[in-house]
């Protein structure tokens, strides 16, 4: 199976760096019932390091992790230096109409509906927060005081 492949947007939408893979539907996993996952990360950052993460863990979990709402990922490591941030959560992209992230179907004409992309949001988090999700769940984290662009926040929980 091919590599997944970063695709990055500086500057869009304004004062974010957005990347979305694309590779990681290449694979299956048996929760994708409904379509397979790429990744869309908005950060408000210049560091393409974030980009390279999300890249990097769609290529070494693909097939293993599902990438679902809800699911929390650890980088085991800071993601980027200047960022105290080690982990990610899956929730629906902010800088996407859900027109745009759900059910698009990238099936050849006359097998319409076989290959469906859905387009999930990666958060970046502290480890305190995944732990938070995980006991919790991402609701009541969503519900907290946080801005998700803001790579250098301080924990939310």
């Amino acid at each position: 199976m091919r590599g997944v492949t970063e695709i990055v947007y500086d500057d869009l939408p304004d004062g974010l760096l957005t990347t979305l893979t694309y590779g990681l539907s290449l694979a299956e996993h048996p929760d994708w019932q409904h379509g397979s996952p790429e990744l869309c990360l908005s950060v408000n950052s210049t560091n393409v390091i974030w980009a390279h993460a999300v890249g990097f863990l769609a290529e070494q979990l693909r097939g293993t992790c599902p990438f679902s709402y809800g699911s929390t990922i650890n980088f085991g490591e800071r993601i980027v230096p200047e960022s105290e941030m080690t982990a990610f959560c899956v929730f629906a992209p902010m800088v996407l109409d859900r027109d745009d992230y759900l059910g698009i179907d990238v099936g050849v004409p006359g097998h319409e509906g076989h290959d469906v992309i859905n387009i999930q949001g990666m958060y970046p988090i502290h480890e305190i927060e995944r732990q938070f999700i995980n006991e919790h769940g991402l609701e009541a984290f969503w519900k907290s005081d946080w801005e998700p662009t803001d790579v250098l926040r301080r924990p939310a929980v």
